[in-house]
């Protein structure tokens, strides 16, 4: 028996339902490299009103509903097992709701800025990214069938029969999936939990923090345990064991590596200080109708999408427009490169951003600009795309 419970010894895994509440078994390839997992499951009390003759508090009654909510952070690690999710996959999944578009990686047949022309036909959707070298970009338009369009060049241009890297990109959908979260700890007698039924309501990407991170959050349904587990709780005849646990093998990508885009003409921006890109779904887990003990499915209300950043303040030709463009409520483009290597690259593409005007913020020797939450659109769910290469 251990003398106590080392926060230390925990490790994470994260997969893809395939209906809501019921748990898909976790393997070692889903587990998350995970800071911190914080769970609040509580009963939702409405106050008694009836009168007892005394002050003492009357109890619950059984069966009320409870709540559970959940917030997971963890870091952008490099993509291991290139071809397959990475293991933050069906988090990022939960947060946007379509299927992954995979490329292999194809080669280029010519090159004239940022237009890329294939031999035969690429297959791209819009909003897809390509990499190559240590670079990622994103699909802006597709021209034909043989020749997209990207939203900035490479910097260094792929000579003619390159082969582009592999790449993996996230875009949104109207349904969200739902997800499974374990959370495992060392010994395997302490309580062990699952949290299933879980839907991504808020996420959150942090740009220049010591590391890059991820942020989830939102509601479950239900939080179950090795301690008080009954056999049919989440579709289960037993409570999941843990996969078999490997020693740790990612690599965490520093915080301040990467390259920002910014522009309806985009240029690269060296003056970046901080960002954040949070997306809301204003979901609606459809726990209040009568009859149901709990959520019974996940309800998604208007995406809100928006990304707020600081940045010194220059005087050439792209600082000042980016001014003009907030001044006058006229959309940009933004891409954030987060990496610089392949195989460790996260690209953000978030193509109709309205930037609010900036706050001058001069408590420091060099004038920064502070552009509040700043709104995202698009016409049909695509006014974000994330990916990995």
């Amino acid at each position: 028996m251990a003398c106590y419970i080392s926060s230390n010894q925990n490790r994470f895994y994260a997969t893809l339902e395939s209906s809501f509440g019921a748990v898909v078994e976790a393997t070692a390839d889903n587990r998350i490299p995970a800071i911190r997992l914080g769970i609040q499951h509580e009963t939702v009390q409405g106050p008694r009103r009836d009168k007892t003759g005394s002050r003492t508090r009357s109890g619950i009654p059984s069966g009320a509903r409870t709540r559970t909510q959940y917030q997971l952070e963890t870091y952008m690690t490099n993509w291991g097992n290139i071809g397959a999710e990475p293991s933050y996959g069906p988090l990022i999944r939960g947060a946007l709701g379509a299927a992954p578009l995979l490329d292999t990686g194809k080669s280029v047949s010519s090159v004239s800025g940022s237009t890329l022309t294939f031999g035969a036909a690429h297959g791209f959707a819009p909003g897809q990214a390509v990499s190559f070298g240590g670079e990622i970009r994103f699909v802006a338009a597709v021209v034909n069938v043989n020749t997209v369009e990207l939203n900035a060049p490479f910097s260094l241009t792929p000579s003619g029969g390159s082969p582009l890297n592999p790449t993996i990109t996230y875009g949104p959908a109207t349904q969200l999936p739902s997800v499974s979260i374990y959370d495992y700890w060392s010994p395997g007698t302490a309580v062990q939990r699952v949290l299933s039924g879980a839907g991504v309501d808020r996420m959150k990407i942090k740009v220049n923090a010591d590391y890059h991170e991820f942020e989830f959050a939102g509601d479950a349904k239900d939080l179950i345990d090795s301690a008080s587990f009954a056999s049919g709780l989440a579709g289960l005849s037993a409570f999941p064991p843990e996969p078999v646990v490997a020693g740790v093998d990612y690599n965490v990508i520093p915080g301040h590596i990467g390259q920002v885009w910014i522009g309806a003409a985009p240029s690269q921006f060296f003056t970046l200080t901080e960002a954040e890109i949070e997306i809301k779904n204003n979901v609606d887990m459809r726990k209040r109708e009568f009859g149901y003990g709990g959520p019974t499915c996940i309800a998604a209300g208007e995406r809100e999408v928006g990304i707020k950043f600081r940045l010194y303040e220059k005087d050439d030709a792209a600082t000042i427009g980016l001014y003009q463009a907030a001044k006058n409520r006229t959309p940009i483009s933004i891409m954030i490169q987060l990496g610089q290597s392949a195989g460790q690259l996260c690209g953000i593409y978030l193509p109709g951003v309205v930037p609010e005007v900036p706050e001058f913020d001069d408590r420091q020797p060099r004038l920064e600009w502070n552009f509040s939450l700043s709104a995202a659109q698009g016409s049909a769910d695509d006014e974000i795309q994330i990916a990995f290469a």
